[in-house]
């Protein structure tokens, strides 16, 4: 290995000072040497971008004037970008020492890993994860695997569906072939978007439990507010109708409405269902053009429809029902 620049780290941020020093401090302390590290500020308010010139001379900023979402942004970066691989990070996490040469490590073992997924426990309590790379269910929707759940029994290092774009690296020629964030999402889901995508040509993503990274988990989008919301409910039916294969789509649809039909009652009670329909109905008004994107992408796959079914989860849904019976969060 060269001293060429190997790794390329792409931080997004917004209004995000108060997370950044930690951050930035930790990645300053990678035993990994051979990468650079963009921010890309999407029209902070908060002097973000004249401290961090000031604090970390080492970091590239590029600050924009308004906020134009996670995926321009990050696709912003990657276009600047130096490295073989693109690692992103929130600016709300702390990694450890070795989290750049583990993730580093594992893409070299195979040129068909196009991404690898960190271990993302809570910044409060590294003992409970937030993510161990994601999972897509069947009734087509994504989510966080382990989430919640004890961080030491997820210590296998193992292929999964996908990565939580809070802490992931991906293969630079992979992006090349596929493309790197759809914009369209502007911000949440558009990770399992990618991860779709990537699966269908062909790729593999593999979880490596001692890639760790320390999150907040939501501090910039906030969790349960009224754009997190939107945002999700929108996005589901993007990363679904998107990439999905039609006869797998025949075969999950049922599934489908009644994940859609638990999130509305959820709504109602909650009071949000003018989001929930303003989201469903901007994802019907740009349906044609998601079907446009839809067609290059199953043109692509190079995967087997079985091999494609078996990645899936079939629990997710059953959770969701037993949750709803609860009357808990959904």
């Amino acid at each position: 290995m060269g001293p060429e620049i190997q790794v390329s780290v792409i931080i997004v941020n917004w209004n995000g000072r108060c997370h950044l020093e930690e951050c930035l401090h930790s990645l300053g302390r990678q035993t990994f040497k051979y990468f650079e590290t963009i921010l890309i500020d999407n029209g902070s308010k908060d002097d973000s971008v004249l401290w961090i010139r000031k604090a970390f001379p080492w970091v590239k900023v590029v600050g924009l004037h308004e906020n134009t979402g996670f995926c321009y942004a990050n696709n912003l970066g990657y276009a600047i970008s130096k490295g073989r691989f693109v690692a992103l990070l929130n600016n709300d996490t702390r990694v450890e020492p070795g989290w750049l040469f583990c993730l580093y490590s594992q893409m070299r073992k195979d040129e068909r890993i196009g991404i690898c997924a960190s271990r993302i426990v809570r910044y409060d309590d590294e003992n409970i994860l937030d993510a161990a790379g994601d999972g897509y269910d069947l009734s087509g929707v994504g989510f966080r695997r382990g989430y919640g759940k004890w961080a030491d029994h997820y210590k296998q290092n193992r292929e999964v569906f996908g990565a939580c774009a809070a802490a992931a690296m991906y293969r630079k020629s992979m992006l090349e072939k596929i493309g790197f964030f759809d914009e369209d999402f502007f911000a949440v889901g558009e990770d399992i978007d990618l991860s779709f995508r990537a699966k269908m040509a062909g790729y593999r993503c593999v979880y490596v439990p001692d890639a760790i990274v320390h999150h907040k988990v939501s501090a910039t989008i906030g969790v349960g507010s009224d754009f997190q919301i939107y945002q999700s409910r929108r996005n589901v039916e993007y990363v679904y109708f998107k990439n999905m294969p039609f006869v797998l789509i025949l075969l999950s649809f049922p599934m489908h409405l009644l994940y859609n039909l638990l999130t509305f009652a959820h709504a109602l009670r909650q009071g949000r269902v003018p989001v929930f329909l303003k989201a469903k109905g901007d994802f019907l008004i740009n349906f044609m053009k998601v079907c446009k994107k839809r067609k290059a992408i199953q043109v692509r796959r190079k995967i087997s429809l079985n091999e494609l079914l078996s990645s899936f989860s079939n629990e997710y849904l059953f959770k969701r029902c037993k949750s709803a019976l609860g009357k808990k969060c959904l």
